[in-house]
């Protein structure tokens, strides 16, 4: 198949929200410039940034800034610099970009952010904000960023119940006091940082248009079941910044969404795919090779279209009586929440036990009719690969479903091997022709 006869049709609507990534790095830089505070923040799924939306405060992502530099083909310096500072090779791929980004900003240029950053760089924090979610490097990744820069580190906590400790109330309970209170400390200390109070109104608007901007974001995402798909990866990709790290601002972004979703509902009306034709409809996890976006191009001249993507990046499932909650604490809160466990239900009565990051697929391939999964093993990110094993044996075991895992890195191009991994594609279109005589005969709808 040549590059002619099949292409990724892009959606007009996506550069608006791409925009919203350079347009946060920016906002940055010029806050700096004009005596504003700044932060560093890691992704929180929402427990902190309407807070930090509702103070005013300009704030960026050292880990979607590591997806900048490995996009812009920067990232080997910062890994060396990170490597000559003692840090060792196997640590997260976002974190030693950020450790060898920040050396060369505070050792070699007395602050200054370095000439070849892209998107203007990241500047110099008043604080970091650490999270406990997920990953198992972020407190100390956090800790040694602070070092380097001499800048307090606020670490925030949420909680991460089981499937079968959120069958029970008091678990629930507990759950949403611990976010709640935690919610609350921050405002306290970032009322410190900043010498100001919380405009409350404020924050319960900013609640409001997350609980939105994510809700017609899901409602978008939940089109892509049509066939054939109407949004591709690369789409979602670089619109997703604009509802997981709240870039710019929010109605706008509510807007851009809108807009999204119209130009995706018209592509399912009139049955135009994003890839064209469509021969296979794939599930991605969980995060890909930043630096070689285009191999996705070169499995869409294939027929592969990539449907639907991990859940961490995706917003959570819009949920039901939030509006009816008074206290905008416990409405922020019930939401984060409602991220972490909202497929803890059907989990249960699956019988599966791994709530979120490997139970999902599960839905995700059913609901989308998918012919196969493409996980992407991250040699530097054990949180997003150690449930892989889980997941192929799951979609295997009850959907009949086979999976493809190629190993790479978040950042490091030397770690990933594109040739390699299309011929490994090329030979598992076998497997999923195969598993799809194997579907029928079991009576399965696709």
């Amino acid at each position: 198949m040549t590059e002619d006869k099949i292409k990724i049709n892009r959606l007009k609507t996506m550069y608006p929200l791409r925009a919203k990534v350079d347009e946060g790095y920016i906002q940055s830089v010029e806050a700096m410039k004009a005596g504003q505070p700044t932060a560093w923040s890691m992704v929180n799924w929402w427990q902190a940034d309407p807070i930090f939306k509702a103070m005013g405060l300009e704030v960026v992502y050292p880990e979607n800034y590591g997806a900048v530099v490995a996009a812009s083909g920067v990232a080997g310096k910062y890994l060396d610099l990170c490597d000559s500072d003692g840090f060792p090779s196997h640590l997260c791929g976002y974190s030693r970009v950020s450790f060898g980004y920040t050396s060369r900003m505070m050792k070699e240029l007395g602050g200054e952010i370095p000439p070849e950053a892209p998107l203007g760089g990241l500047c110099k924090p008043v604080f970091l904000l650490s999270h406990g979610l997920v990953c198992d490097a972020r407190v100390k990744w956090f800790q040694a960023l602070g070092h380097y820069m001499d800048v307090p580190v606020w670490m925030m906590e949420t909680a991460t119940p089981g499937v079968e400790e959120w069958s029970n109330e008091e678990v629930r309970r507990w759950s949403l006091k611990l976010v709640m209170e935690e919610i609350k400390k921050f405002v306290a200390f970032l009322e410190q940082i900043m010498g100001k109070k919380l405009d409350w109104d404020k924050y319960d608007e900013i609640v409001n248009d997350t609980i939105e901007l994510c809700r017609i974001a899901h409602q978008t995402f939940e089109l892509r079941k049509a066939r054939p798909c109407p949004m591709h990866s690369r789409d979602f990709w670089s619109a997703m910044p604009a509802y997981l790290y709240m870039t710019g601002d929010l109605k706008d972004s509510i807007k851009c969404y809108q807009d999204m979703y119209e130009e995706v509902k018209f592509r399912v009306e009139n049955k135009i795919g994003s890839v064209e034709p469509e021969k296979y409809r794939l599930l991605f996890g969980d995060l890909p090779p930043w630096h070689s976006l285009g191999f996705f191009n070169r499995l869409a001249e294939r027929g592969w279209n990539f449907v639907k993507e991990s859940w961490g990046y995706n917003p959570p499932q819009p949920i039901e009586g939030l509006e009816s909650i008074s206290d905008p604490v416990e409405r922020h809160a019930r939401f984060h929440l409602h991220f972490l466990t909202g497929y803890y239900e059907p989990a249960a009565a699956d019988q599966e036990y791994m709530g979120y990051l490997g139970y999902p697929y599960l839905r995700y391939a059913r609901e989308f009719k998918c012919d196969g999964a493409f996980l992407h093993g991250l040699i530097t990110c054990r949180s997003a690969s150690t449930h892989h094993p889980y997941t192929q044996d799951l979609l295997m075991r009850r959907l009949k479903v086979p999976t493809l895992r190629v190993e790479g890195d978040l950042v490091d191009l030397r770690l990933f091997d594109p040739e390699e991994a299309l011929r490994k594609a090329e030979a598992f279109e076998e497997s999923m022709d195969h598993y799809r005589e194997e579907r029928k005969k079991e009576n399965f709808d696709w």
